[in-house]
């Protein structure tokens, strides 16, 4: 006789923890588990194996979810011991109804024992299961409520119930998936929000942070970054003009894109830093393969959370994809100072200039030309400032100097030429530029 081991455990009568056992052996490599045997291996026998076989039966189709059935083969030894045989499931974390998807009803096989099963190890077989896609997956907190999403919902004229749960991608199998975390008040993602002193953003003035459903996070980002917000007034001769540092729609577009497309794999916050001369939107995750800053800010949108963007679509607070960050360079066009777009591998970031703050620079700043008064933006007095060191410089220098594109840097160098700011001498690869 065997002793018991990774794949081998002995029970002399039936006991509720065997299906502790089941769930163990489904969620790792498998095993055998026979009733009428003890600890040491000794043969003891069932009392009565019609009845044993049937509570086995019946409870462990009961008991364990997701349905493990398929995974079990029962034989019957010389009726005094019943072999249960389980192989590996497909469909892992198995674990007992009556505790959920939680450490304490899922548990793995360690040696000779059944223990339960990390947090980690939860995740990581969710993950296998389930694949990559975040939204997707079943969620390990299973007991959410949607107060904010039902505001949210009753709030833009669109219906939420339980029987609409499974066409938005909240359950799957009637479990919830993580998307349904991402609109439960229990959303552990948060927003913070930091006003800073200094252009370096290291000298605090005010923080924020803002948890539970996407929907609050976005509501109480937008308010707060609305008190950031201040209005600078003008008065030429009778006319008095009242103009805010950002567009209001451009912080909005800006947040939405933050909350909808970041990658939520990742515990960390959004990021929102403001000071004086810029508002910054960080969010989790860099670009999805084949996609460019350039590509973003031209319309082209992939979305990484698509179910999670259907519903911000669904209540029309995104209007199609790709939309959101052309307006805000719209937004933008007659600004000196420009948003700019940064994707590294894992983060996004997309910053607005202060306009009022950019439009007092470029007041203060003007270069005189033989022609008219030009606008020196900041990339330009980089250009000049390495031309009024070095001389001159090529199509590749501009290029590394700002870190741009080709189309970009040819339109920045026309721009100047233009300006009567710098003078472009020969074409082609000789091309380099000089300083009028």
């Amino acid at each position: 006789m065997q002793y018991e081991s990774e794949r081998i455990e002995y029970k002399s009568q039936m006991i509720e923890d065997l299906y502790r056992e089941v769930i163990a052996f489904a969620n790792s490599d498998g095993g055998v588990i026979y009733i009428g045997i003890d600890d040491q291996g000794n043969l003891t026998g069932i009392d009565d194996v019609d009845e044993t076989y049937t509570r086995i039966t019946n409870g462990i189709r009961d008991a364990i979810a997701p349905d493990v059935t398929m995974f079990v083969r029962y034989i019957l030894q010389n009726n005094k011991v019943i072999q249960i045989e389980v192989g590996e499931g497909s469909y892992k974390p198995y674990y007992l109804k009556s505790k959920g998807m939680k450490p304490t009803g899922v548990y793995v096989r360690q040696g000779a024992s059944s223990v339960q099963a990390s947090p980690d190890q939860i995740r990581k077989m969710i993950k296998e299961s389930d694949g990559d896609n975040f939204e997707a997956s079943r969620c390990v907190e299973q007991e959410l409520t949607f107060d904010a999403a039902k505001t949210a919902f009753q709030r833009y004229g669109v219906e939420f119930s339980v029987e609409k749960y499974r066409a938005l991608g909240i359950t799957q199998n009637d479990i919830y998936t993580n998307l349904a975390l991402l609109l439960s008040d229990q959303c552990h993602h948060t927003t913070k929000i930091a006003v800073f002193n200094d252009e370096f953003c290291t000298e605090f003035r005010d923080s924020k942070e803002f948890g539970g459903s996407v929907f609050k996070q976005f509501e109480d980002s937008v308010n707060y970054l609305a008190l950031c917000n201040k209005t600078v007034s003008t008065i030429k001769g009778v006319i008095r003009t009242d103009k805010k540092d950002y567009p209001e729609e451009a912080i909005r577009e800006a947040l939405l894109n933050a909350l909808v497309h970041r990658d939520y794999g990742f515990s960390g916050s959004i990021i929102i830093n403001v000071n004086d001369s810029k508002m910054e939107f960080i969010s989790l995750g860099g670009l999805l393969p084949g996609l460019s800053t350039e590509d973003i800010r031209i319309g082209v949108s992939q979305p990484r959370n698509k179910k999670l963007a259907e519903v911000f679509h669904r209540l029309r607070l995104i209007e199609s994809y790709g939309t959101g960050i052309r307006r805000i360079f719209k937004l933008y066009e007659n600004c000196p100072v420009q948003p700019t777009i940064e994707a590294t591998t894992n983060a996004f970031k997309i910053v607005l200039p202060n306009m009022n703050a950019a439009s007092a620079a470029s007041d203060d700043a003007p270069a005189t030309t033989g022609k008219s008064t030009a606008i020196i933006t900041p990339q330009m007095k980089t250009v000049m400032d390495y031309l009024a060191e070095y001389g001159e410089m090529t199509d590749e220098d501009l290029q590394e100097l700002l870190n741009i594109k080709k189309t970009r840097a040819y339109l920045l160098a026309r721009q100047m030429h233009e300006n009567e700011l710098i003078d472009i001498i020969g074409r082609g690869v000789n091309k380099k530029y000089k300083l009028k």
